[in-house]
């Protein structure tokens, strides 16, 4: 029997925040993939755990995917922090297990890794505008280093004939996202007080930092695009993802706030407050617009309304 699907994508991390945004693109726009999606848990279907180096053997033997697109990861910096050596584990060891086994079992499937702008580190205190993929990785927190070890890795393994894509997108956000993360953090709270859950006061930590914000549905487009796309195997495919406008976090409360249309105390929490925090992080994404034609699409103010609207949704429903 003839397989009518020209692309087998296998995406790991398929049941977290950006895997979902990504499920949901590929099953709207390319019919003509076969996605296999493996994720980690004791409830997801299709469980692997990436330190499993036979068991990462296994289902890329039998897969035979054609492009992975490697999304699993101890993706959030606070929980890296507070269990290292699994992050280690998990975002370089896993990620090692994945790439020896497509360079044996499926040499020519496209292998894309999502790596992290955390990985740039205390580079952002040395350069005045947007950093570019030449920047050097000197990542400053456990989540940054892994990712940024990661990354070297794939680099490397490109010379040996891995047909590698490399990404380093920086903060992306939109519905769904774990309340973790600063944005959705702030939605969460704001809905509860909306929805008369809580009383009118919002805990932050520092809003005079300054990041590059994404819409996760424009990040997704990039994965998917080089998942799919005819790419020569240049070592040097590496990409960050970027809105290249820097925005104040104090600012992505307002504007949320503003969603509320009522009035909220904001106030310090230290905990809330990361160590070795960089003022201004921001990225220069043009390399991407010229090799894969990428941009991002979503406006700011979609996202932050979305978001919103999500956390809303869930806080009535409860």
């Amino acid at each position: 029997m003839v397989d009518r699907f020209r692309h087998r994508i296998l995406i790991t991390g398929a049941s977290g925040f950006v895997g979902s945004a990504l499920l949901q693109l590929l099953e709207r726009d390319h019919g003509d993939c076969k996605v296999f999606a493996l994720g980690h848990g004791k409830e997801q279907q299709n469980a692997i755990d990436l330190r499993d180096r036979e068991a990462v053997d296994t289902a890329v033997r039998e897969i035979q995917p054609t492009a992975l697109i490697h999304l699993a990861a101890v993706a959030a910096p606070s929980d890296a922090r507070n269990a290292p050596r699994h992050a280690w584990n998990v975002n370089v060891t896993g990620t090692m297990n994945l790439a020896e086994s497509v360079l044996r079992h499926a040499p020519k499937a496209r292998f894309v890794y999502v790596g992290s702008s955390e990985a740039y580190g205390a580079s952002f205190l040395n350069v005045a505008g947007p950093v570019t993929e030449s920047a050097p990785l000197r990542p400053m927190n456990v989540y940054g280093a892994t990712k940024a070890a990661a990354d070297l890795m794939i680099g490397q393994l490109a010379y040996d004939g891995l047909r590698a894509v490399r990404f380093r997108p920086f903060n992306h956000t939109g519905p769904g996202q774990s309340d973790t993360y600063v944005v959705s953090s702030f939605a969460r709270q704001i809905a509860e007080i909306v929805s008369g859950k809580s009383e009118p006061i919002i805990h932050v930590g520092n809003l005079e930092a300054e990041r590059d914000f994404l819409d996760v549905r424009d990040v997704v487009r990039a994965y998917a695009s080089s998942a799919l796309l005819d790419l020569d195997a240049e070592p040097d495919r590496v990409y960050n993802l970027a809105s290249g406008q820097p925005r104040k976090i104090r600012d992505i409360l307002d504007a949320l706030i503003a969603q509320s249309g009522i009035d909220i105390e904001i106030r310090a929490d230290p905990k809330k407050l990361r160590p070795n925090d960089i003022p201004v992080a921001w990225g220069d994404a043009s390399k991407a617009r010229a090799k894969l034609n990428w941009q991002p699409l979503v406006p700011f103010e979609q996202t932050i309304a979305d978001v919103f609207g999500y956390w809303h949704r869930l806080c009535n429903a409860r």
